[in-house]
């Protein structure tokens, strides 16, 4: 029997076969997407992992930028003061050929006696101002500057000068006033009424203005006493200080200013640190206002008689170099009337002077 032949059609393949092409198509598909994504971060050339260098890179040309651009300012700044300052060499060349020029017509038309007249007038002048600068410097008004309100007129008297000086300032409670009830009623005040005491001030004063008549190049000591005696300066008892140091001559004053007066006087003590300067001075100002109260001896009472006072003087002059100027300064106080002729015959002896300064001195 013959075999019957089948018809073949497209519709009659499984449906498996169907989806197995379907599914086939779709992953096809997503290769070719993902290639092309591939392809064109290729092409771009951003790597992730330069993303930070290629920031710096921008960075570095920006900043090159700005330096560019400030040289470039710099240079067109430079630039223009080249040229200010050719303007103003060409100015001054020629200011120098017009002055060349004036010199050369006065040179032509002074004559030679005029000249040398000038030259001799010039000469003169250089003489005189060497001469001014000598006195100055001897006279040593330039070493400090002081501005006071009397007529120092009456002060020819008083020898100034030398070239170790020394300058003793009474420190005892009288020079606190002229009367002794006032000196016990000032001597409880407080210390800022001390220091402002009309009689205290002006012996500080005094000081100063003696401080500013010191001659350059010479050497000087300021002690105070009263049971004790100390240097104005700590620590340079004994010692001798130079003019010269400004700056050390105006602490020794700035210490006067914060000095209280209080205790007795006792001038044996004092002139027996005078005794012990090495070299002694040669001039020497003696600022106080009467005679001892006390001696080497501690005193067997609280008042002392005129004669005991003469008494202790006596005693403290035999500790007191020979050959010494004494210039006394003397504020008298009440009670002490022995002291001007003691002191009067002590500057006459030794050769100083002696004064008792009005109340607007100095």
């Amino acid at each position: 029997m013959a075999r019957l032949r089948r018809n073949f059609s497209a519709f009659n393949l499984s449906f498996l076969d169907i989806m197995s092409c379907g599914f086939g198509a779709v992953v096809l598909l997503f290769l070719i997407m993902k290639h092309s994504a591939d392809a064109s971060r290729t092409d771009t050339g951003i790597r992730p992992d330069l993303s930070s260098e290629v920031s710096l890179l921008e960075e570095e040309i920006l900043e090159g930028e700005e330096g560019l651009a400030k040289l470039r300012n710099s240079l067109a700044e430079l630039d223009e003061r080249l040229a200010i300052a050719q303007g103003m060499a060409s100015r001054v060349s020629d200011s120098i050929k017009d002055t060349s020029g004036a010199i050369e017509e006065v040179s032509e038309g002074t004559p030679s006696d005029k000249i040398e007249q000038l030259k001799e007038a010039l000469k003169q002048l250089d003489q005189e101002q060497q001469k001014l600068a000598a006195e100055n410097k001897a006279s040593g008004n330039d070493t400090r500057s002081f501005a006071g309100e009397g007529n120092r007129e009456y002060l020819t008297g008083l020898k100034l000068g030398g070239q170790r000086i020394l300058v003793l300032l009474d420190a005892s409670a009288s020079m606190l006033d002229k009367t002794i009830v006032n000196i016990i009623r000032r001597r409880n005040m407080s210390d800022e009424r001390k220091r402002s005491a009309e009689k205290w001030q002006q012996a500080v004063k005094t000081v100063d203005w003696l401080s500013a008549k010191f001659p350059q190049g010479s050497q000087y000591q300021i002690y105070t006493f009263n049971t004790d005696t100390q240097a104005l300066l700590e620590q340079t008892r004994g010692q001798w200080l130079n003019v010269s140091d400004r700056e050390q001559l105006n602490q020794v004053i700035e210490n006067l200013g914060e000095l209280l007066p209080a205790g007795g006087t006792n001038l044996e003590q004092l002139f027996g640190e005078v005794g012990r300067l090495r070299p002694l001075p040669d001039n020497i100002y003696l600022i106080t206002d009467g005679l001892p109260t006390q001696g080497s001896r501690p005193p067997r009472a609280t008042t002392i008689s005129g004669r005991d006072r003469v008494g202790l003087f006596e005693d403290a002059l035999k500790r007191l170099p020979a050959n010494i100027p004494i210039n006394v300064i003397l504020s008298p106080m009440e009670g002490d009337p022995m002291a001007a002729s003691e002191f009067w015959k002590l500057a006459i002896v030794t050769n100083g002077s002696f004064m008792s300064p009005a109340e607007d001195w100095p």
